[in-house]
């Protein structure tokens, strides 16, 4: 169990990518200050475990039961996009955040869709809730966003530091994690499409 814990909340966390994270609420952090910042993290992140918690509890079934389609088509379709959307950070770093996500009007609605919440960590989330039983699954959920909202807050003050001292150096990092995340973002899209294409297979 403890083993299946750690790899839980690992997935989690390279799912969830603070560091990404940080390039993709630039703009927030820029104009927020750290108490204004954290408080509307920490409200997407609330908003974000009930719908993690949801899919760790229902599992397959509102996929299959609900919309009744197969959970393979979640996982290759969310795959897809999850590629697209790699694609775009390796060849536009970090201007691509921009891009994707938009005029933010409701700052912690826009935080939780669709960058906390996507079709990763949706898929996170209902296999968490196969490894583990539901007390764990939240647990291992509740664990996850903490770490991830104290490491943005934290991100959020080195960046306010640096960017009073050196503008550039701050321009580098975000176009650098970018980039490097699209390798990460590529990985994980192509394994959601192989598991996708394998659960497909095996129900033949």
């Amino acid at each position: 169990m403890p083993l299946e814990i750690v790899k839980s909340f690992s997935l989690f966390f390279v799912l969830l990518n603070p560091f990404l994270m940080s390039i993709y609420l630039l703009d927030i952090i820029r104009k927020s200050s750290v108490a204004v910042f954290a408080r509307t993290l920490t409200l997407a992140s609330i908003i974000s475990s009930f719908v993690f918690i949801f899919f760790a509890w229902i599992g397959e079934a509102f996929f299959t039961d609900v919309l009744q389609v197969r959970f393979a088509s979640f996982l290759i379709f969310g795959g897809i996009i999850f590629l697209i959307i790699g694609v775009r950070y390796a060849l536009l770093g970090g201007k691509a955040i921009e891009q994707l996500r938009g005029p933010a009007k409701n700052i912690a609605g826009s935080v939780s869709v669709p960058f906390m919440i996507g079709p990763g960590t949706v898929s996170a989330s209902i296999i968490t809730g196969k490894r583990l039983s539901l007390s764990h699954s939240f647990f291992v959920i509740a664990l996850s966003l903490f770490c991830v909202v104290i490491s943005v807050v934290i991100l959020k003050m080195i960046h306010d530091y640096i960017h009073m001292k050196n503008e550039p150096v701050v321009e580098r990092y975000i176009d650098i994690t970018g980039r490097v995340s699209s390798l990460i973002i590529g990985t994980i899209a192509v394994e959601m499409i192989l598991k996708g294409v394998d659960v497909w297979l095996n129900l033949q």
